[in-house]
């Protein structure tokens, strides 16, 4: 069975979306996935995930410091089946740069995952506990992400 291909995204590629790729790679033990992350913008090209977000994930047992940053590009609208955006922002970009045959592709974070239509907030200007409010956010999606997976057949 092809694996599903999914790329979390956020802003700056460092925070929220390689935390996510973490978690999910994580859980995803049986689940036949592919699993990357990206930013919209490209401050962070080549550089680990911030250090706060790999304190998060080390103390969750998920190690995260083998990912860089790097930036959505052209061909991931059409290589993924998933791109869950992290925030309405990020969102409208990503709806801006896809190909009208990938719109159908794109989705909130929150909204696809658990049926909320809410931002998972940016913490970067946020000490540890931001960091691990995100987690559990992201985690509780992911496993409801892994759920929708198992029951689709995927």
């Amino acid at each position: 069975m092809k694996p599903v291909r999914i790329l979390f995204v956020c802003l700056g590629n460092i925070c929220r979306s390689p935390l996510a790729e973490g978690i999910l790679r994580h859980l995803a033990h049986d689940c036949p996935i592919d699993v990357d992350s990206a930013g919209t913008g490209g401050w962070h090209i080549g550089d680990l995930p911030d250090r706060r977000s790999i304190a998060v994930a080390r103390r969750h047992g998920i190690d995260i410091t083998g990912q860089r940053g790097r930036r959505i590009a052209a061909g991931d609208f059409a290589a993924c089946d998933l791109i869950l955006a992290m925030d309405r922002s990020n969102l409208a970009t990503l709806r801006a740069l896809a190909p009208p045959g990938a719109q159908g592709k794109l989705h909130l974070f929150l909204g696809y995952t658990l049926g909320v239509e809410r931002d998972v907030p940016d913490p970067y200007h946020e000490g540890p506990e931001g960091f691990e409010a995100v987690y559990r956010m992201l985690s509780e999606g992911c496993l409801s992400l892994i759920g929708k997976l198992e029951d689709s057949g995927s």
